[in-house]
């Protein structure tokens, strides 16, 4: 469970980011670092191959179908993580990756207090970027490049003539000359610089010009009370998180109104109102390699190619009849401009396109929670729950006319969803104690109707400037709409027993029922049980002093998955939009599938719960085995087919794995106390069936087999550089017969197209998990909390990307710097040889792998509680105030890798994660 204290002080803009490290089992990765975006959250490991493994989130006792950016962190009271099937089992088929509870804030009775919460910062960058070559050092490169090309190709040309046809030659491929000397002088024939170089312009950061020192801003009022009758709630928050990179901001107004009354002995009830508004403008990352992903295009361009136009004979800026720069192009002969070479992107300027295009949105949310509770022959309590969220988001996109994707006439698309779903709950519960036992049964009904409407239109053609509604466009491009529902439905019933607090058994048994599936076989039972015994309570222990607290628990259960993708699984579909000309058409999209049913979540654990030293050290030692069975699987078709997969109940997979939690006051004095926890994780997934029809699925850089995990990589395998000649090597197939080369009794090719693929470890790392400290004297405490990882694999793609010598104008990691010069020379890179790319750069091989493991400092916080003597002279009931920080250091294998960006370990020109660093204050009046 994550507390308000645990919360309150850290500047989190979705919720789901304070889950890292927070308990054993809980895995998540940092996805996108842009403002307002949250983790992607694991809970002992994966469930599903093509099935969610998302958790599913509960507010206030009823799932929630909105986004968690909705929530105000000042208003939760806490976060509980359900990881065992028989705890999760009220929440039936989507509870089968976990339950995450969040509870808001209440107010307290006899206890009216307005408190008030401020938190400034700032953000920047919180991951480096790779270490890439400069000027001086990418000519020469290119150079070699150019020049191996030559002396090693098919009509080998003589060192001495490549050399010569190099240096003369280099400058008209590359495009720019950002030197002081002559275009045919830049690079000698010997390969290296020109030692008179100068710059004579250094306009070469694309970066620079769309960074900003980020401010966030978190502003909260509340008012809460209560009285013997009834508890109120009110709470009103500002966000404003304005990210590291231009045109990346965040906006968030939420307000909740929650009141609790007991008018009567035997009634109950309450509601729970919330709304949020929140607008938002968005960094193009959604495509990895899109000419608009800023960290895409910043990270690869050449370290020659200025952002602004700059005069070729002078170095100075060419301005426009305002006196303002140009942004270059690099296509822009009209100006007396060369033109990029193609791996500098000619047309395309990521800084104009990101400043000039819009990616929006708008999203008004509005949350009802409310129950009725009846107490009724003195052992029974009904309790009905009833639940709606609905979310309007509309979302804007535009293109500018001049430079990108839209040019040259403009281009805008406006999308509007509504999201609407319902919750309704019938809870009946009797529970009894007498003499030394207690029993309480439960039997339940819930209902789940879930709708979205989808509408989205775009036009091209802009008449007027500055205008970007579709009205000001001449030609529509598209329009479309449409609306899917989703129903859920499920009966409970659940036993929980227990004799003199010492022995406690349960058992549940659910009936689920999925509008994904067909009428006939929609319904799925699940059963589980757990029990408890609390071994300290025992006679034969109550010599041992040093022990508090000793239990052992185990619990089995059962939950269904229906997570797959798609809200009419079992049925045969079509797609529209196959027109010809003004004759409709469409084509066949899915084959029927009425055999489909429930995925099935089957977990076991048994764990060990102890206290000593009067609960000075306390921890948990917990195993589990997590099988699903009946996987729900895209099973790929042949393309004679006209289709590419059908969906099939195929497949098995388990994940087995062992948590480890310790809490401990390391000192404990009157005025000082040092607190640390640890947590430890080790996880093994493994698929133990697949398809008979497909027993290997390949995709990118895994393929799915039994034996084998989810996130296991199929790679070519690399070898390394032959020191005679600098050629890629990999290992070869037994079938392979040509471009072969046997090296210290090996079988190699330097033939990427012969090389060898082989299983190759995988992206689920050893083990996991966290640590905490936290030092308290007085008033004054510090707290830190680490995450870490050990072992485990990334795919690189991000560094593959800036070793590749396939084309002029891309930039290069300063480790091709290290490439192969002259025979003899030992190297793990080939030499630089532009007509090799494709078997030099080595594309899904191994040569891509690195270590995974790292170390977060995730958060740390400083916080003073001053005096009472002090607050109570300006009327307050406590304050404090405090500096906090978020995402301070990475250490990782390699700079400017983040290993925590995706559970497949394949990298992303992702938005980086932001570091934030905070003041704030809390006031209580």
């Amino acid at each position: 469970q994550i507390g308000e204290k645990d919360l309150n002080q850290r500047p989190i803009t979705n919720l789901s980011n304070a889950l890292a490290g927070v308990a054993p089992g809980i895995q998540t990765n940092a996805g996108s670092g842009q403002p307002g975006a949250g983790a992607t959250v694991r809970i002992r490991g994966f469930g599903s191959i093509n099935a969610s493994n998302d958790p599913l989130y509960v507010v206030d006792g009823v799932p929630y179908s909105g986004s968690i950016a909705n929530l105000n962190v000042d208003d939760i009271a806490s976060m509980t993580i359900l990881k065992d099937a028989s705890s999760a089992a009220l929440y039936g088929a989507r509870a089968a990756n976990g339950v995450i509870l969040i509870t808001t804030k209440t107010g307290k009775k006899g206890n009216d207090q307005l408190q008030f919460r401020a938190i400034q910062g700032i953000s920047s960058r919180g991951v480096e970027e790779y270490d890439r070559v400069n000027a001086f050092e990418y000519y020469p490169l290119m150079w070699e490049a150019y020049r191996n090309s030559l002396a090693y190709g098919a009509t080998p040309t003589p060192m001495a003539t490549a050399n010569a046809v190099a240096t003369a030659g280099i400058k008209g491929l590359l495009g720019y000359n950002p030197f002081t000397v002559a275009n045919n002088e830049i690079v000698g024939a010997d390969g290296k610089i020109n030692p008179t170089a100068k710059l004579l312009y250094s306009d070469f950061d694309w970066i620079k010009p769309l960074s900003r020192v980020g401010k966030r801003g978190d502003y909260s009022m509340t008012y809460s009370g209560g009285n013997d009758k009834s508890d109120h709630y009110l709470s009103l928050g500002y966000l404003d998180d304005n990210g590291f990179l231009s045109k990346t901001d965040y906006n968030r107004f939420t307000g909740r109104l929650k009141v609790n009354t007991n008018p009567v002995k035997w009634f109950k009830t309450g509601f729970n109102l919330s709304s949020t508004i929140t607008k938002s403008n968005q960094a193009s990352d959604g495509s990895s390699t899109g000419y608009v992903n800023p960290f895409y295009f910043a990270r690869n361009i050449g370290p020659i190619y200025p952002v602004y136009a700059i005069d070729p004979s002078t170095g100075q800026y060419i301005l426009d009849a305002n006196g303002q720069k140009i942004y270059d192009l690099g296509n822009m002969a009209a100006l007396g401009l060369p033109n990029r070479a193609s791996g500098g992107s000619p047309g395309r300027h990521v800084v104009q396109e990101t400043m000039m295009n819009d990616n929006l949105f708008k999203r008004n949310v509005l949350s009802g929670r409310t129950f009725g509770e009846i107490t009724f022959l003195k052992d029974f309590k009904f309790t009905a729950n009833a639940s709606v969220d609905v979310t309007n988001q509309a979302s804007s996109t535009y293109e500018n006319k001049l430079v990108g994707d839209g040019a040259p006439t403009g281009r805008a698309r406006k999308t509007n969803t509504t999201t609407t779903s319902f919750n309704l709950q019938q809870l009946l519960n009797y529970n009894k104690a007498f003499d030394k036992h207690s029993i309480e049964v439960l039997a339940g009904h819930e209902y789940y109707d879930y709708q979205y409407n989808y509408l989205t239109g775009s036009r091209n053609s802009q008449i007027l400037d500055n205008n970007t509604e579709l009205g000001n466009f001449t030609t529509t491009a598209s329009l479309n709409s449409y609306t899917d529902r989703y129903r859920v439905e499920g009966y409970l019933s659940k036993l929980n027993y227990s004799y003199n607090d010492r022995y406690f058994l349960s058992g549940y048994i659910r009936r689920d029922g999925s509008s994904k599936f067909s009428p006939e076989i929609r319904w799925g039972n699940f059963i589980g049980a757990g029990a408890g015994w609390v071994i300290s309570k025992e006679s034969f222990m109550q010599n041992m002093n040093a022990l508090d607290h000793l239990k052992l628990r185990t619990s089995y259960g059962q939950v269904g998955n229906d997570g797959l993708s798609g809200y009419y699984l079992y049925q045969s579909l079509y797609d529209l939009g196959f027109n010809n000309g003004s004759e409709p058409g469409f084509l066949q999209a899915s084959l029927a599938t009425p055999q489909l049913e429930w995925e099935s979540n089957n977990s076991a654990d048994i764990g060990l719960e102890f206290a000593m030293f009067k609960n000075r050290l306390s921890g948990t030692f917990e195993v589990f085995d997590r099988r699903s069975q009946n996987l729900l699987f895209n099973v790929p078709l042949p393309l004679s087919s006209g289709l590419l997969n059908v969906n099939k109940n195929i497949g098995t997979m388990y994940n087995k794995g062992v948590e480890i939690q310790l809490n401990g006051d390391v000192l404990k004095t009157k005025d000082f106390n040092w607190n640390a926890n640890l947590n430890i994780t080790k996880i093994k997934n493994k698929i133990t069936k697949m398809p008979e029809e497909t027993p290997e699925v390949q995709s990118g850089t895994k393929k799915l087999s039994v034996g084998n995990s989810l996130y296991e990589y199929y790679l070519r395998q690399w070898y390394g550089v032959d020191p005679a000649d600098g050629a890629a090597l990999y290992y070869a197939t037994e079938a392979a017969n040509t471009e072969i080369r046997n090296i210290d009794g090996k079988k190699l090719t330097t033939n990427i197209n012969n090389a060898m693929y082989a299983y190759s470890g995988t992206a689920i790392p050893d083990f996991y998990g966290s640590f905490t400290n936290t030092f308290t004297y007085k008033k004054v405490s510090l707290s830190f909390l680490f995450n870490y990882q050990v072992g485990g694999k990334t795919y690189d793609s991000n560094y593959a990307s800036l070793m590749s010598n396939g084309s002029y104008g891309g930039a290069m990691h300063v480790d091709a710097l290290n490439r192969w010069q002259n025979p003899g020379d030992i190297t793990s890179v080939p030499r630089m040889d532009v007509s090799k790319g494709t078997n030099f750069n080595a594309g899904t091989s191994t040569r891509w792998l690195i270590d995974a493991s790292y170390l977060n400092l995730r958060s740390a916080s400083l916080n003073y509680t001053l005096p009472k003597s002090w607050v109570s002279k300006a009327s307050l009931k406590n304050a404090s105030i405090y500096a906090s920080g978020e995402n301070l250091l990475i250490i990782s294998k390699r700079k400017g890798m983040d290993p925590t960006q995706s559970f497949t370990g394949v990298t992303s020109n992702a938005y980086m994660p932001s570091r934030v660093i905070s003041i704030g204050v809390n006031a209580a009046f």
